[in-house]
């Protein structure tokens, strides 16, 4: 078995008004120094050593993110 993580974020050029939310709270709470902040999505899947890198795209662009407005990163941990 193998651990994968695939991070999905929000595309540059979208808006991501989760993140803006954040940001905009941090230095109401004391947190200065931040100049922005996106937010996204974190998935950890344990796969079959079988498993090839063509299919964890195929899930990460199929089911995990929305490649319309969402890039994402997948990474074997083990």
């Amino acid at each position: 078995m193998a651990r994968v993580v695939v991070d999905v974020m929000p595309k540059p050029e979208i808006l991501d008004p989760q993140g803006q939310a954040v940001a905009n709270a941090l230095p109401r709470l004391g947190f200065t120094g931040i100049s922005d902040v996106r937010q996204g999505k974190h998935f950890e899947l344990e796969v079959d050593d079988s498993v090839d890198d063509e299919t964890l795209a195929k899930i990460a662009i199929g089911f995990l993110s929305n490649p319309v407005i969402e890039d994402f990163v997948v990474r074997r941990l083990s």
